[in-house]
């Protein structure tokens, strides 16, 4: 998880949609409040989308879709009091609704009504999710009432699912060495461990654990293996702590620490598109249990990114503790966010002072050179990363995209042999990226150069990336940079279809439309890219070729073909 809030790449470069109520305003009728609702929902305004649902109801009370919908959106904002309102009016007609039924059971679990907890988990697991969900936070509830048997027991109904081993184990290492069994928990920790060593929230507990049972030597061991691979904040807080003989609290001091880390697991294993939505209501259910504020206000920032809202990202990477060991982290992303949000001098800024405080902040300089690229900015971009490349000893493979970005930058700049040099050794230290691959054996495709080897590249990426555009269009621009115009054609379609919309895919499907002799289609996509709004300079050629067509093929040369270069 540490790995994706630590990123040193700025993904996308689109600013953030203008807020909602800036594109709404409030409708007195029902249908009109409804509309707007889901308008604003589908843009992932979920307090705006709550306000018009709630006119909505407010007009027709009782109205189970609008109810159950405003009880997820006010889940969603975190407004857990109405929530759990709004959950018990959800089950009156929705008995088995899942969320509703876990919000209630946080809800009893926190009033340490433990019994009750467990009956609303049990009826929330008819779902691989809710039955994982509803075991964990059941098993904690045991937990709650000393009774570790009952609570092992509980975990064991996790066996009927193979993917659930590790959550499993983990847990059982934490409800025992929360209830003070030390071997059954040692066990566990190790086996854990031995399943996902990778995992910083296993490596902060078993380190934990070991430092408390006066093993301090073993925990620092365990925490430098670990950095090798990930130079983590948390872990380097809890390595210079054992340095300094200071003694850990436990890493889980009571049950709803256990439930909020239950449901901080889960939601730190919804990271794709389809469950980022439920991963936000798990985070905010999580952060109402009260525990490890930081990373949970953490992770909340990061989901919102991944949202791409923005606005809501920032305040939640300002809810960070100052004293807290990723407020740093959090300085960072605030920066990203504010790049995303239009505020580019601001983000800048931010950034400059970080790097200013710590020179040799690495994720730091990375992530200004990162933002220096999205502004095109392409001199301090490669200036900033040469910056980052020389803090780097011995590069590995997670240093492959420093200088790919550095690469990019120095193209940008026309300096192609510096930029050769960092895509090659960006390929050295990780061989199958295929947008290395796509970009360099592009550019060696535009510049006519090694054009065998370029796509022989190409091809590769094509392999590891079948159904990306520009990687299509990158192998098709290559067979027609060779002559080969009829397997031009075939790729270039391909690429059209998964990317309609991109200017320069349509040119390149005009060009070898016209050189196969399609000349009504060839100027059909010609028009099609003018349409779509190309570069300046794209936009004069594209004209040219409408009026004119393409001038007779020039030969290819023999060092075109892929001779080896000349010096320089």
């Amino acid at each position: 998880m540490m790995t994706a809030l630590l990123r040193t790449a700025l993904a996308s470069l689109l600013l953030a949609s203008v807020p909602a109520a800036a594109a709404f305003a409030y409708d007195p009728s029902v249908s009109g409040n409804y509309l707007a609702g889901r308008s604003a929902a589908k843009l992932r305004d979920n307090d705006l989308a709550s306000g018009y649902l709630s006119n909505a109801l407010n007009s027709d009370i009782g109205n189970p879709v609008l109810t159950e919908k405003i009880f997820l959106l006010e889940l969603s904002e975190g407004n857990i009091p109405k929530a759990e309102e709004f959950a018990a009016e959800v089950l009156k007609f929705n008995s088995q609704q899942r969320m509703a039924r876990i919000v209630l059971g946080v809800k009893d679990f926190k009033a340490r009504q433990y019994a009750a907890a467990r009956g609303n988990f049990g009826q929330s697991a008819y779902t691989p999710v809710g039955e994982l969900t509803s075991w964990l936070l059941a098993a904690w509830s045991h937990a709650g009432e000393g009774d570790l048997n009952p609570a092992l027991k509980t975990l064991d109904r996790l066996d009927s699912n193979e993917s659930f081993a590790n959550f499993k184990t983990f847990h059982e290492a934490l409800i025992a060495d929360y209830l003070g069994n030390a071997m059954r928990a040692e066990g566990a920790y190790k086996r854990a461990y031995e399943a996902a060593g990778s995992s910083l929230r296993i490596v902060q507990a078993y380190g934990n654990f070991l430092e408390r049972h006066g093993r301090a030597a073993e925990a620092q061991a365990l925490y430098r293996g670990f950095l090798e691979g990930d130079d983590n904040p948390l872990i380097q807080a809890a390595l210079q702590s054992s340095l300094k003989g200071q003694a850990p609290r436990p890493f889980i001091s009571s049950p709803t620490d256990g439930a909020a880390e239950a449901l901080f697991s889960l939601a730190t294993s919804m990271n794709d598109e389809q469950s980022v939505d439920v991963a936000l209501l798990y985070i905010q259910l999580g952060i109402s249990l009260g525990a490890d504020s930081d990373i949970m206000y953490t992770l909340l920032g990061d989901t919102y990114e991944s949202m791409k809202r923005y606005d809501k990202a920032l305040a939640a990477y300002k809810r960070v503790p100052a004293a807290s060991p990723l407020r740093v982290n959090a300085d960072m992303e605030e920066a990203v966010s504010l790049q995303q949000l239009g505020r580019k001098d601001e983000a800048l800024a931010g950034l400059r002072a970080i790097v200013a405080a710590n020179p040799k902040n690495y994720d730091a300089i990375v992530t200004l050179g990162n933002l220096h690229r999205a502004n095109e900015d392409f001199a301090n971009a490669a200036a900033t990363y040469d910056q980052a490349i020389a803090l780097v000893e011995k590069p590995g493979p997670s240093n492959w995209r420093l200088f790919y970005f550095d690469g990019i930058s120095h193209e940008r700049l026309k300096q192609w042999d510096v930029a050769e040099k960092q895509f090659r050794k960006a390929l050295e230290l990780s061989p199958n990226e295929p947008n290395v691959l796509n970009y360099l054996g592009y550019s060696m495709i535009e510049k006519k150069i090694n054009l065998h080897e370029a796509l022989e590249m190409v091809k590769k990426a094509v392999e590891l990336k079948p159904n990306d555009g520009y990687i299509t269009d990158s192998l098709g621009w290559a067979y027609y940079q060779l002559g080969d115009y009829e397997q031009a054609v075939i790729y270039c379609e391909k690429a059209v279809e998964l990317l309609p919309a991109d200017p320069t895919i349509a040119d390149h499907l005009g060009d070898a439309y016209w050189r196969v002799g399609r000349t009504l289609e060839a100027k059909f996509q010609w028009q099609h890219a003018k349409d779509n709004k190309p570069e300046p300079g794209e936009l004069k050629t594209i004209e040219d070729k409408l009026k004119n067509g393409l001038p007779p093929v020039e030969p290819v040369t023999p060092a075109q073909n892929g001779a080896p270069k000349t010096n320089g």
